[in-house]
């Protein structure tokens, strides 16, 4: 009986479904691009579960200026399916890996009527609540000169501050040695005054007998001179 009661419940919470945790999916923010030129959108996911074979991928897109969104792409059951009749026929390519959980898209042959907001829903069954991300794609005709001014103001900043780094390092080494120097050459003056100090030695104190005798005897000396 207890047996059977065990394999029971076995079968029961087999068949009771997995619950489903939520999904996050990522995207670039904004992306710029030259016309006539390709670009990656990339798209991936972050899943509390293993990679299913039932994973899907989903890109729409709006056109700068609508309201509504259509569909461009979709991947699902190990097949890519792409748009034939909108603006990207003939334009589009999977270029992502679902086993990496990567939902890129590649698109050629850019034009300026490309811009506009793409969107990638992605689902991981049996993760499949979660919120597309969007990414805008802006066509120039060249290298817009605001980014590239501020590309090129981070890089001087940088830069600017390694070189200001590599100053105090070396300004801090220089102080540093000179400091050492000046103490070690007072030290050495220092000890070398003492030792020549210590090698006169000290003057002898005169003999009080010694010198009453010899100012005596200079006395006499005069006195007879005086004589003569």
């Amino acid at each position: 009986m207890l047996t059977f009661l065990a394999l029971a419940s076995v079968v029961l919470l087999g068949i009771v479904p997995e619950q489903s945790q939520a999904i996050m999916i990522y995207t670039g923010w904004e992306r710029h691009a030259l016309v006539g030129g390709d670009i990656r959108l990339s798209c991936s996911f972050f899943s509390w579960r293993w990679t299913s074979e039932e994973v899907t991928f989903s890109w729409t897109y709006r056109p700068d200026g609508a309201r509504d969104s259509i569909s461009i792409f979709h991947y699902t059951g190990g097949v890519a399916y792409v748009d034939n009749k909108g603006p990207f026929r003939d334009r589009l390519e999977f270029v992502g890996n679902p086993g990496r959980r990567d939902g890129s898209i590649l698109i050629k042959n850019l034009d300026y009527n490309d811009n506009g907001t793409f969107t990638c829903d992605a689902k991981n069954p049996p993760d499949i609540v979660g919120r597309p991300s969007s990414v805008r794609l802006l066509v120039f005709e060249k290298v817009p000169i605001q980014a590239g001014v501020i590309t090129g103001a981070i890089i001087g900043v940088v830069l600017g501050l390694l070189v200001l780094i590599v100053v105090i390092y070396y300004l801090m080494r220089f102080l540093v040695a000179r400091r050492v120097f000046s103490l070690s050459v007072s030290k050495h003056g220092k000890k070398k005054k003492e030792g020549s100090q210590q090698r006169q030695g000290p003057v002898p104190a005169a003999d009080p007998s010694k010198v009453k005798a010899a100012a005596s005897e200079k006395k006499k000396q005069e006195s007879r001179k005086d004589k003569k």
